[in-house]
């Protein structure tokens, strides 16, 4: 039987990254639930074992039951019956499935019935979701939602939404107004407090939320009377039980048709407080959108793999001219091409996630006792790495998710436009990637600070001081090359002191680190393993490029030209 796990060697490599060793100490606080649950590892390879047999039945679920129904699911889509969200019955069956295997709450501790797993092979069944049905991978991946839950609810909010989560409910975030789309704090849903009741209700109209009819929802609403800003936002709960809730409409999208996009009117809907009032957008929600831009990274890579297989798979059968069109040039560099991005860009999603999982793991720790100076020295590094690398996995993902998918049904040409192929379906399902959970220019606004405080070139000076094999200095020379080229365009842009035309050159500079990042990250792979060398030596001659033109641009740019472009 087909695997999503097993046929691809990268997801096990990545799995057992250096990095685990401390990541697994960390989140299993040195292996203290041994004792207290029959299922929880006794040390670190029983550990990776469990993710590895967990992962591998992910897979099995996803090519076996998940991508066998996408089409269908596509065609179906979900509808609204009696008020209520009915799903497509492959999706149906998919979630079922998923439930049975008690894969749902992977991430959350075992006292509420999860699998305290770390984020990496939380991720890792994200992608692997999304390369079978990246709407599936929304209704699966929207459980990390919970964890908001962990780091800020109150024991009472904890005891009854996480054991909810982690036996198979659903969860949605409740954010997105008919006005309020990436300015979030314009959200004007009202959140109003019963002092008799000792209750808050909902009362407002939202727009564009995935997975809204999911049984447990997080909604950014407007606590503070008078306001009209982040400062008056707070954080709520909402029981889909207490069916409070119109479904106005389901959204008829151009992709991820499986996943149902509602528009919700809250009437005198009851809500639990989570949190500190006045803290929704600026705290909570925050914290909730990097954990969820980070999994559209994990759907993004899922969706590149799977455009880059389809492209493969086509391209051996096809026969133009008496032989296979994977024998020309055009088409082999194409490919080859898409594989190496694909490569890449999962070498990024996977450091990101190390990152996270380090940082999340301190942040439990110390709710529990106080951390050395030495480990919250290292707590902020790691979160600091984790806030700069989160908006370049999302945007250089989904971009990638895009261009990769464009160029699969290039490589299918007509048959490509026809819905016969599944590219079609991927080629639509990509679109959206870029734009929700914040745009790729919003991702630029939040990763343009790694690049003026220098965060960014210091990580990537580290990465250039690590001991590798002496036939990848070649490599290393060329990408010391670009970071000085990189380095002096941020110098340039920084002389002007004119903040328009930092935001004119941001996303130029943000690539290019970008692109240094992730081809160091590919040296340091084929470091460990050789096969990763020829993918390294590809990337970096693709980036070389892009870079050099990128530098030039800004070298040859002026605050007075960005008048030519204001229309």
């Amino acid at each position: 039987m087909a695997n999503f796990y097993t046929d691809n060697k990268s997801l096990k490599f990545h799995l057992q990254h250096p990095l685990m060793q401390k990541i697994v100490k960390l989140k299993e606080n040195n292996f203290a639930d041994a004792e207290k649950f029959d299922y929880a590892p006794q040390d670190f390879e029983d550990t990776i074992d469990s993710y590895e047999k967990v992962v591998e039945i992910v897979g099995d679920l996803s090519a076996n039951i998940i991508a066998p129904y996408a089409e269908s699911v596509d065609q179906e889509g979900p509808k609204i019956v009696n008020n209520e969200v009915i799903y497509a019955e492959g999706t149906r069956k998919g979630l079922e499935a998923f439930q049975k295997a008690e894969l749902m709450g992977m991430s959350l501790p075992r006292e509420y019935g999860g699998l305290n797993f770390s984020t990496v092979p939380y991720i890792m069944a994200g992608e692997i979701t999304a390369r079978a049905d990246a709407a599936f991978c929304n209704i699966f991946g929207l459980q990390d939602c919970a964890e908001t839950i962990l780091e800020f609810g109150d024991d009472y909010l904890k005891q009854k939404y996480l054991t909810r989560v982690c036996a198979g409910e659903t969860c949605a975030m409740d954010l997105t107004e008919p006005d309020a789309g990436s300015d979030l704090g314009a959200v004007q849903l009202k959140a109003t407090y019963d002092a008799d009741k000792k209750q808050w209700f909902l009362n407002g109209v939202k727009r564009f939320i995935t997975n809204g009819d999911a049984d447990v929802n997080f909604v950014l609403a407007r606590t503070e009377e008078g306001t009209s800003d982040a400062r008056g936002l707070s954080l709520l709960m909402y029981d889909r039980n207490d069916k409070r809730v119109i479904v106005r409409r389901l959204e008829n999208k151009l992709g991820i048709k499986g996943s149902p996009t509602c528009e919700l009117v809250f009437k005198n809907a009851p809500a639990e407080l989570c949190g500190d009032r006045k803290m929704g957008l600026i705290k909570y929600i925050m914290f909730l959108m990097n954990g969820a831009r980070l999994g559209i990274g994990a759907q993004s890579v899922g969706l590149c793999e799977a455009a880059y297989r389809e492209a493969l798979a086509y391209a051996q059968e096809r026969q133009q001219f008496k032989k296979p069109i994977i024998q020309f040039p055009a088409v082999y560099e194409l490919i080859t091409n898409m594989k190496v991005r694909t490569q890449a860009v999962r070498s990024l999603l996977y450091e990101t996630a190390r990152y996270v999982d380090i940082y999340k793991s301190y942040n439990i720790i110390a709710k529990k006792r106080d951390l050395s100076k030495e480990e919250k020295i290292e707590a902020r590094h790691y979160s600091r790495l984790a806030d700069m690398f989160t908006p370049l996995t999302k945007l250089f993902s989904s971009e990638y998710a895009n261009s990769i998918a464009y160029d699969s049904l290039q490589v299918h040409g007509g048959s490509g436009f026809m819905k016969d192929y599944p590219i079609e379906r991927i080629y639509r399902d990509a679109r959206i990637t870029s734009i929700y959970e914040g745009t790729t220019q919003l991702q630029v606004v939040a990763a343009i600070r790694g690049v003026t405080t220098g965060g960014l070139l210091a990580q990537i000076q580290a990465y250039e001081s690590e001991t590798i094999d002496p036939r990848l200095d070649y490599l290393r020379v060329t990408l010391a090359e670009l970071t000085h080229d990189y380095a002096q365009a941020v110098e340039l842009v920084k002389d002007k002191k004119d903040n328009e035309y930092l935001d004119f050159h941001a996303r130029r500079l943000v690539e290019m680190a970008g692109n240094i990042i992730m081809g160091y990250l590919l040296v340091l792979d084929a470091n460990r393993d050789e096969e990763y060398h020829d993918s390294a030596k590809v990337f970096i001659k693709l980036i070389y490029a892009e870079n050099k033109q990128k530098s030039v641009y800004i070298e040859q740019s002026e605050v007075k030209d960005l008048g030519q472009y204001k229309i």
